[in-house]
C-alpha cells in the first residue's frame, strides 16, 4: 500500500470509530432517561451470570438447534474479529501480515479462522432457512413485520459478504505468496485449509490483476467490518454488544418476587399498627411523583437497557400462555415497542437541543395498549425464556400498577376484588362475620 493509501486507511478508521463512539453515546443518554435503581449488589452473582449466560451462552442451548448454530456464529464474530487488529496494522504501516512472526501459532490461528468462517457460512444458511424457507412459527408473527424480519435478513446477507471476502482475501494472498520467486511485498505465512480450494480460480490471471483483486477485497472486507459495527445501532444486533451489561445488571430476586413502593407499604404498616399516629405523613422524599409508569422516564435504566438488549428471538412469545391461548400479549413486542419508544423520545431530544419537548404521546396506549398488559398471567416464562436475562413482566407490572393506582382502570373484576378486600376484608362479598366463609367452599 501507499502512503496516500495508508493515509485514506486511516480516515476511513476515524469515520468509521468516531460514528460508532456517537451511537454508543447517544445509547448511553436514552437508557440513562430511565430512574435510577441499584444493581451494584453481589457482584460475584453478577459476574458469574455475565460469563455464564452472555458468554457461555449457557441458556441459548436449552434449544439445541439454535443453540449450536448460534454458538458458531458468535464464536466465529468473535475470533475472526482477532484478525482485525492485524489488518488495522497492515492498513495503517503499508505492512503484510506483521503477526507473521508468530511462526507455527500464525498459521494455526489462520487455519482455525478459516475453519470458522466456512462454519459461519453454513450457520448463517441455516439460519436463513428457518426464517425464510421453514419459517418457524416465531419468526413469522406479526410482531416482526416489516422492518424486523428484513433487519433479521441483512445481518445474515452481512454475515455471508463478510465471511466470503475474508476467504477471497486470503485466497488471492497466497496465490501471490506462491508466486515463484516471490511477488512485491508478499511473504508466505498463514496456513489456508478452506482458502487453498478458491484459490486456483485466480491460475491464468496476471499477477497485477490478483494483486489488484486482492488488495480490493481487503478494502470490502474492512469497510464491510466498519459498516457492520455501525449498523448495529440501528438493528436488533445490538445484543452483541449489550449482552454482556445486560446480563450482569439483571434482577437476581427469584422470578416472582416483585418490588414493592416503599411509600404504600409506609401506609399500610401504619394502619396495620394499633400504635400508630393515624394522622402521620409519609415524608415527601418517600413519595414517588407517579405510581407505575406510563412512559419510559417513568421505568428504570435497567428496564430501557434490556428494551435495547432484546434479540428479537422470540422465545419469550413462544412461551407465553397468554399468547398461546390466541390473546394479544407478545413479550417481544413489549420490549420492541419500549425500545421504539425509547428512540422516538431521543430523536425528540436531539430536534431540541438536548430537551424533551413533549409530544402528546406515551408508552402506554400509543404503543402498548392495557389489554395486552391484562393478558400477562405474570408467570415469568418469559423471563425463564430469554437468553439474555430481560424481562418484560417488569415493564408490563410497573404499567398494570399505573392503570391502578393513577388512573383506576383496572378490568371489572379486579376492581370489584379490591373494593370487596377494602369493605369486606376478602375478596368475595361476605359481611365482615362470615368473612371466613370462602374457606368452606
Amino acid at each position: 500500500m501507499s502512503y496516500l493509501d495508508n493515509i485514506l486507511f486511516g480516515i476511513l478508521l476515524i469515520i468509521g470509530f468516531g460514528y460508532f463512539y456517537s451511537n454508543i453515546k447517544k445509547i448511553t443518554r436514552n437508557i440513562n432517561l430511565g430512574k435510577a435503581i441499584n444493581r451494584k449488589d453481589n457482584s460475584k452473582s453478577r459476574w458469574k451470570n455475565m460469563a455464564m449466560i452472555a458468554l457461555g451462552q449457557s441458556k441459548m442451548i436449552k434449544r439445541p438447534i439454535a443453540g449450536v448454530l448460534h454458538i458458531i456464529v458468535y464464536v466465529g464474530f468473535v475470533i475472526i474479529n482477532i484478525e482485525l487488529l492485524e489488518i488495522i496494522i497492515d492498513g495503517l504501516f503499508g505492512t503484510h501480515r506483521i503477526f507473521a512472526f508468530l511462526g507455527t501459532t500464525y498459521n494455526v490461528l489462520i487455519a482455525s479462522f478459516e475453519i470458522l468462517a466456512l462454519l459461519v457460512l453454513i450457520a448463517v444458511f441455516a439460519f436463513w432457512t428457518r426464517r425464510n424457507i421453514i419459517k418457524l412459527k416465531r419468526f413469522t408473527s406479526k410482531d416482526l413485520n416489516g422492518s424486523p424480519k428484513k433487519d433479521a435478513n441483512y445481518i445474515l446477507y452481512f454475515e455471508v459478504v463478510l465471511m466470503t471476502l475474508f476467504l477471497f482475501m486470503n485466497a488471492s494472498d497466497l496465490h501471490l505468496q506462491n508466486v515463484p520467486g516471490g511477488f512485491s511485498h508478499f511473504i508466505k505465512a498463514g496456513s489456508f485449509p478452506v482458502s487453498q480450494f478458491i484459490e486456483p480460480l485466480f491460475n491464468g490471471v496476471s499477477n497485477e490483476l490478483v494483486m489488484l483483486i486482492s488488495e480490493l477485497v481487503w478494502w470490502l472486507h474492512i469497510t464491510g467490518i466498519l459498516i457492520f459495527m455501525n449498523y448495529l445501532y440501528f438493528s436488533k444486533h445490538l445484543h452483541i454488544l449489550l449482552a454482556f451489561p445486560n446480563t450482569y445488571f439483571a434482577d437476581l430476586n427469584p422470578k416472582g418476587q416483585f418490588d414493592n413502593l416503599a411509600s404504600v407499604t409506609n401506609e399500610v404498616k401504619l394502619m396495620m399498627d394499633p400504635n400508630a399516629d393515624p394522622y402521620a405523613a409519609t415524608p415527601a422524599s418517600d413519595v414517588p411523583s407517579k405510581f407505575g409508569a406510563s412512559d419510559i422516564q417513568d421505568l428504570n435504566w435497567v428496564q430501557l437497557l434490556n428494551a435495547y438488549t432484546c434479540t428479537e428471538c422470540g422465545r419469550c412469545t413462544s412461551a407465553c400462555p397468554a399468547n398461546q391461548t390466541g390473546k394479544k400479549l407478545s413479550p417481544r413486542k413489549i420490549m420492541m415497542d419500549t425500545r421504539d419508544r425509547i428512540e422516538e423520545v431521543g430523536k425528540n431530544i436531539d430536534a431540541n437541543k438536548g430537551v424533551f419537548v413533549p409530544d402528546n404521546k406515551a408508552l402506554l396506549n400509543d404503543y402498548i395498549t392495557p389489554e395486552e398488559l391484562w393478558a400477562c398471567t405474570s408467570c415469568n416464562a418469559c423471563v425463564e425464556e430469554c437468553p439474555v436475562n430481560i424481562s418484560p413482566i417488569s415493564i408490563i407490572m410497573d404499567m398494570r400498577r399505573y392503570l391502578v393506582m393513577e388512573q383506576s382502570a383496572a378490568p371489572m373484576p379486579i376492581n370489584a376484588m379490591m373494593t370487596n378486600i377494602e369493605n369486606n376484608g376478602a375478596p368475595w362479598q361476605y359481611n365482615q362475620q362470615d368473612r371466613l366463609n370462602w374457606k368452606n367452599e
